[in-house]
């Protein structure tokens, strides 16, 4: 195995606090939403999450189309991640929409399949949360 790239951030206070990349690019306040008793109205960890997995994931896509030599029309992918509470444990899951509209139902729903089979978050995700995908034309 051959790393690639190594990200480090830091972070001081949890979900009331803020997170710093080492290589200093990266420096954000985090606060509790609103929804979990916070203040709300900065970035929380579940949109951190989100940011960087629809990212990847939308990497993913493109590679996979590219490989098929399909040509994929202006598109979006959105992640939704939830944290949930079962009586005292918390866990996430989370939901993938994929949306190119124009493009053909079966065949948007076989990259996003294929996708979410390279994606090295949904690698790193698969067996450990609950994620749904859904594709919109």
């Amino acid at each position: 195995m051959e790393t690639l790239y190594t990200a480090t951030v830091s972070n001081v206070g949890g979900r009331e606090g803020d997170v710093k990349s080492l290589d200093g690019i990266l420096e954000l306040d985090i606060r509790r939403p609103v929804e979990m008793h916070g203040e709300g109205g900065k970035p929380n960890p579940e949109m951190l999450f989100a940011a960087a997995y629809s990212s990847c994931y939308n990497g993913a896509l493109m590679a996979v189309a590219e490989r098929r030599k399909i040509i994929l029309p202006t598109h979006a992918v959105e992640v939704s991640i939830s944290l949930n509470k079962d009586g005292n444990n918390m866990f996430l899951s989370g939901k993938i929409t994929v949306k190119a509209p124009g493009m053909d139902h079966d065949q948007l729903q076989q990259l996003a399949e294929s996708a979410h089979i390279v994606c090295p978050y949904s690698k790193a995700v698969k067996g450990n949360m609950e994620m749904k995908i859904e594709v919109l034309v």
